[in-house]
């Protein structure tokens, strides 16, 4: 567990707080801001409760079944019932990382003050999170509106002490056995409270800022694994010129240029060695690789802005506003989130695939300008990366599959109440595993580019600085170089390692400075 503590206010969270929550285990407290509002709030539902008027969330049923009128004495069942009734999910265990992403910014809204929680739970939902008690939640459930209902409801069955959760040691027992067991009391659940842990978009949230933190560290990844393509191609760093990118002034497009000219500074292959095979223009593939990798970065700095102010939002329905009023609202509806999850899956797709078309050319001998058929010692005995450009298109394959927009979806539910859903969570599942296979196509295209580089070097020609370095790192994390066949699967699972945990962009920086 990290020791970092993260303060959990009134006006929403960071992206850099929820990832260290979620993956890295940081402490959460809450200010007192938070506290003072948490209270405030709860004086006015517990006004509202008093009278005898029907106010939705407080003293009515939900959904389809709002018009019922419930009477005092069988509020708290309500809200139990409610959890209860909802924590329907099926499926599939969802990560931790998930999960605990999910909890933390339920908590973020709950802190807000517009949600008429009480301080206790709030101080119970941090109790949790802090003694690394993990609800189980199920991979099928949630139609992303209102926000993600069963995943969240499985995390309030938690803190009432029932249902089943993971406890730090990473064994599932009853959550009562494990709140118990760190002194954590159940909380007994009152007005509006049931329904104020559910009703938010917290899954697919936590799931977009996570993959957005992923895949920051892939495009940095992939403009320097282009690189290291073009360099074993033998190819032109004339096209990126910073002068050709400013009349065509995308910003991500400028950056992954300036990455990639960094990497290949000093190299001795680019763009002078085509006398006995002369070509005017390298293919799309390595050529337009800054201005697809930079449409990428452009769809990554807007995806961020929505999930900043998603990251600013209280989401809950009803809300309790500052005059004292509990308005029913539609908040909750996941369409903002969906769709840049959606978008992201298209731009990994693309990355994905133009990642592919450059590996498939460096395997190639009739467009790889002197290298051996597929990488291989001796061809014909030995086959080289042939079978490993046979997995990352498979894995291309998939990742087209997963760019289907979930979003673009809507299935009615709750009686047509709930007619229109805008499917977010799924969206945000398929694009976790779109990142994950998207991590193992630009490592195959490391390994592929570092071996074919060697071979270059091999024949007396002279990489990059920071082209040796990248091969140098991913050698000494275990992924062989040129040589005979052997097991392959090993070295591609180093690199895939090596790409994903920032260690190739970790390798290289210290030659090119720090890489956008």
């Amino acid at each position: 567990m990290d020791m970092h503590t993260v303060v959990v206010g009134t006006s929403g969270t960071t992206a850099e707080d929820v990832v260290a929550v979620a993956r890295h285990g940081a402490r959460v407290e809450l200010s007192a801001a938070a506290v003072e509002a948490l209270a405030a709030s709860r004086l006015i539902v517990d006004a509202l409760a008093a009278k005898p008027e029907p106010v939705y969330g407080v003293s009515t049923g939900f959904g389809a079944l709002a018009s019922r009128h419930i009477s005092p004495e069988l509020r708290a069942q309500l809200q139990r019932n409610i959890v209860r009734s909802h924590a329907a999910g099926m499926g599939p265990r969802v990560e931790r990382e998930v999960v605990r992403a999910l909890m933390f910014l339920r908590l973020k809204t709950v802190a807000s003050g517009h949600t008429g929680v009480r301080p206790e739970v709030a101080r119970t939902m941090a109790d949790v999170l802090n003694a690394g008690i993990t609800p189980v939640v199920h991979e099928y459930g949630s139609l992303g509106c209102s926000g993600d209902l069963a995943p969240l409801s499985h995390c309030a069955l938690t803190l009432m002490g029932e249902g089943e959760a993971e406890g730090p040691d990473g064994t599932v027992r009853p959550a009562g056995e494990l709140l118990a067991a760190h002194g954590i009391a159940p909380v007994e659940l009152r007005e509006k409270e049931g329904l104020a842990l559910l009703n938010g978009t917290d899954g697919m949230l936590g799931m977009l800022v996570m993959a957005l933190a992923d895949l920051k560290n892939l495009y940095t990844s992939a403009d320097i694994t282009a690189a290291l393509s073009l360099e074993a191609l033998l190819g032109t760093d004339k096209v990126l010129a910073p002068e050709l990118h400013a009349i065509r002034p995308h910003p991500g497009q400028g950056v992954s240029a300036d990455n990639m000219l960094r990497v290949l500074a000093g190299s001795g292959l680019t763009g002078h060695h085509q006398d006995d095979a002369p070509r005017v223009q390298d293919a799309y593939s390595v050529r337009c690789a800054p201005q697809v990798n930079g449409a990428g970065r452009d769809t990554l700095d807007y995806a961020a802005v929505v999930a900043g102010r998603e990251l600013a939002s209280s989401v809950d329905n009803p809300v309790v506003l500052p005059d004292g009023r509990v308005e029913s609202n539609g908040n909750f509806h996941g369409a903002p989130v969906a769709y840049v999850l959606d978008f992201l899956a298209i731009v990994a797709a693309d990355l994905g695939s133009i990642c592919e078309r450059r590996t498939d050319r460096l395997l190639d001998k009739s467009r790889s300008h002197g290298l051996p058929p597929f990488l291989a010692d001796d061809a014909g005995v030995d086959s080289g990366l042939m079978i490993a450009q046979y997995t990352q298109a498979a894995l291309v394959s998939e990742m087209k599959r997963l760019a289907v927009p979930a979003s673009a979806d809507s299935i009615p539910s709750s009686a047509m109440q709930e007619d229109h859903v805008s499917m977010g969570w799924s969206a945000a599942r398929k694009l976790r595993t779109a990142v994950d296979n998207l991590a193992r196509i630009v490592a195959v295209e490391l390994y592929a580019a570092t071996r074919a580089v060697e071979i270059r070097a091999a024949e007396g020609l002279v990489p990059a600085p920071a082209s040796q370095a990248a091969v140098a790192a991913l050698r000494a994390a275990g992924a062989e170089g040129p040589g005979p066949d052997r097991f392959l699967a090993p070295d591609l699972a180093a690199a895939d390692t090596f790409v994903r945990e920032g260690c190739l962009v970790a390798a290289v920086e210290p030659v090119t400075g720090p890489l956008a």
